[in-house]
Order: C-alpha cells, then structure tokens, then sequence
C-alpha cells in the first residue's frame, strides 16, 4: 500500500508532499524549513530517497536542495530548468523508483513555467495520483505570466494543453495533487474545494471544458498584480536556497526598538489587530502572525530592509520566523516579546486607534471621512461603496500621500488587511478607523454599494 501525506503551507496558499510505501518515500516540491518534511517522514517510518520539483518556484524558496543533501536523496529537477547546482535532470517520459512497486513518471507540463513538469506516481504500473504543481489545479490552473511578459499567451495555450494531457492520459479517480491553488498568487483563481481528482476536473475545469482561444481570453483577463517579492524567488531557487537558522534573534530592548524605527526600518507587530489597535508602539506596522504574514509582508517590505518583529510569545515569533524563510527573508533584525508596556521607554505611552463596522461606517457624515478600500481589483470590480478611494493594499505604502485629507475609514474584505493598512496611516500620522467587518454587511448597514 501506498501513502500521500500532505504538508500544508498555509501562510502561503501552497502544498507540499511526501509520498511512499513501506521503507522509501518521495518528497514534492518541499518548503525551506525541511524539518517539516523530516519530521511526516520520522512519522511514516521512512526515508525519503527522492527529492523532486515541478518548476522552478516564484512564490517560495525551496527546501529541496537541502533537503536532498540532509537525506543523500536524489533530486529531480525539470532539465529544461536553468539551474546552478547539480541534480537529476528530469525529461518526459523518464521514471523513478519510489518503493517496491512504486514509481514516479514524469509528464512534461508547460504554462506555468516552460519547463513545467508533473509526476505521476504508479502502483503496480496503475496510476494512482498526479503531482500536477502549478498546471492542473482545483478548478483552476497555474497562472501563466510569471516568466517573462512576452512568453505569457504562449504559456497560457500550453497551460490548456497541458492540462488536457493530464485528463486525456490519466483514469479518472487518478487524484489530482497540486502545490499551488490554496491562496497563492501562483494560481490564476483559488481552488472551489480541497481535493480533487481527474474525473471531477473534466466536469469543473475550464481548461478541460472550453476551446483553447476562449480559455486564454479569460486567463489573461482575469490576472492580478504579481506579489513584489516575486522577483526575488525565482534566482534564489535556481541558485539553491541556502539552510535556514530558525534560531532566536538578537532581543530588542525599547531603546533598540526607537533606534530602528527612527532609522525607518520596519518594526512589524505579529499580535492580532485587535490588540494593536488598542495599544502599540508608534511606528510599528501590524502583519497578524496568524494572517497571511508571509506574503503580505514580503510583498510590502522593501526588499533588504532590516525588520524587528514584536509578539506576545517566543511561539508567535518562531512562527513567524518559519513563514518569512519561505519568502527568503531569513533572520529577523531583533525581535521582543511582551506588549507594549515592554516594548516603550520610560515615559512614553503607546498609542491607539478605533475599530468599527460598516454599520458604524454608515452612521457617519460622508462629506466628512474618507472611504478608502484596501482590497484587489477583482474584489472591488464585484462592487464597492460609492464615494470610496481604492488602493490595493500592496501598494498603499508608496501611495499614502494619494489619500485624502481627512479622517480615513479604511476597509477590506474581512478585516485582516483593513488592520494593516490602518497601521500604515496610523504610522504615517493619519487619524484612521479600522473597519472590521466582512464587506457583505455594507449594504445590509444601508451604504451605496455600487456594482458598474
């Protein structure tokens, strides 16, 4: 028998996976921090013998050349890949061993990269399950314009060709097991469900149901902004990501923290919004450690500056610590933990802003506040308060000086994004309010929801 245990990388909307029979198991485009990996193979009792990618990743640095030379596992890499380390180069059609009676058989896949590739892991010569990446996903498929803008049509009628390879060669019960499609911005939508297989994907997936010159309008019609840190991901893996040191960092005391925030470094409060909005220390930007920390931070941060993360627990920052290797940003400055109390230096005070709800949005005199929306294009496009300025939260730190004057009620989706975007006005010295509430409630509290 045969098993599939997956790691979920939540902060970053991806998955990773090991895969085995008794003695010997394969590992799927793993994450930095390998003492995941390790440890689901600690519990199966195995040893991972192989190591394999689908691409080259632009969301995350790998773990995977590591993680081969930790288990002396072979490492599998599309040959197409341009790639500075030694692995296995992988072609179409080439297998690999897994354990008695398993094997992998790698399908070449272009879209989401040209030298995509999956792997389809056989039992007894039957395929079972296919590591599709960032090809064939939930309902979706793997966006196709992270490579290069001129390759991007290209890529997206390779990505419905490829797709239908995948449904065309495979029985339908074959599980479908992709990395990407669980909030990362490596899918072109987030996936409807949390499992799925080749039989539900012919029955769900545009890809598989539409022609091809239809699919690649509304591929590319659909896209977003690319996360910045985007840029960073791709070179780090194809020069091998470097080990991670999850050690503590350096503890900042209140004289450290006023230093760094004076020299405009970023000061990143983990603790929930709540609790930031109620008290903090002036300056600091709050990034939620249970949020998307990873992405959002490394999509904000400019590139190379120093961060010192405040939390209320050693826990809340080893936790993060984990998130923002994955994202290449690998020792915190210095880090404190604690509250405010023992973060400020004698005789200062934090300082605080209110939260609200679009109820108590709506009470309010319009000619009076501002509206600002944080969320994506797609999200406003489904409707928005009349009256409200909208930038995109990644870009609301190069554009504060575009809000208007006045006292800002700012709003997203749910409220995560809401809390930092009011920590960034706050920081910047605007009088704010926190709307925290979910975006279906605005027209229930009587606001103009315009939707054209």
């Amino acid at each position: 028998m045969f098993f599939v245990d997956t790691i979920e990388l939540e902060g970053l909307g991806n998955r990773s996976y090991l895969a085995g029979g008794e003695r010997t198991a394969v590992a799927v485009d793993p994450p930095r921090d390998i003492d995941t990996v390790l440890a689901a193979a600690a519990r199966r009792g195995v040893r991972i013998s192989t190591v394999v990618e689908t691409h080259v990743h632009n969301d995350y640095v790998t773990g995977g050349l590591e993680l081969a030379r930790i288990t002396g596992a072979a490492y599998l890499v599309p040959a197409g890949a341009r790639v500075s380390f030694a692995r296995t180069p992988v072609a179409d059609g080439d297998t690999a061993r897994v354990d008695t009676d398993l094997t992998l058989t790698a399908v070449a896949t272009p879209g989401h990269t040209p030298h995509h590739t999956a792997y389809v892991l056989n039992e007894d010569g039957r395929p079972v399950a296919a590591f599709t990446g960032g090809s064939l996903l939930i309902g979706t498929v793997g966006r196709p314009d992270l490579v290069e803008p001129r390759l991007t049509e290209e890529l997206a009628r390779a990505q419905h060709a490829s797709a239908r390879r995948l449904a065309e060669g495979l029985p339908d019960e074959t599980a479908v097991l992709p990395t990407h499609g669980f909030g990362s911005f490596c899918s072109s939508a987030q996936a409807d469900g949390d499992s799925t297989t080749i039989g539900k994907e012919k029955a769900s997936n545009a890809a598989l149901s539409v022609d091809v010159d239809t699919f690649v309008a509304d591929l590319l019609a659909g896209l977003e902004d690319v996360p910045a840190y985007y840029t960073h991901m791709g070179p780090a893996n194809a020069a091998g990501g470097a080990p991670v040191d999850l050690t503590p960092p350096a503890v900042a005391a209140p004289d450290e923290i006023a230093a760094r925030l004076a020299a405009g470094e970023w000061v990143v409060d983990l603790r929930n919004r709540i609790a930031f909005a109620e008290g903090h220390v002036a300056g600091s930007f709050n990034f939620e450690v249970d949020g998307k920390l990873a992405t959002y931070l490394a999509w904000m941060i400019p590139w190379g500056k120093p961060v010192t993360l405040l939390a209320e627990s050693p826990e809340q920052i080893a936790g993060a610590q984990r998130e923002l290797v994955r994202v290449g940003i690998d020792r915190p400055a210095a880090a404190a933990t604690g509250g405010p109390d023992r973060w400020l230096r004698e005789g200062e005070r934090p300082v605080s802003f209110p939260r609200s709800t679009f109820a108590g949005l709506a009470g309010q005199d319009a000619d009076r506040i501002v509206v600002l929306d944080v969320r994506r294009d797609s999200e406003r496009a489904a409707g928005w308060i009349e009256g409200s300025v909208h930038i995109p939260i990644h870009q609301l730190h190069q554009r504060l000086g575009e809000v208007p004057d006045g006292t800002v009620w700012v709003h997203c989706a749910g409220g995560m994004r809401a809390g930092i975007a009011a920590s960034l006005l706050d920081a910047a010295g605007r009088d704010v309010v926190a709307v925290d509430d979910g975006f279906d409630a605005a027209a229930d509290a009587g606001l103009p929801v315009a939707t054209s």
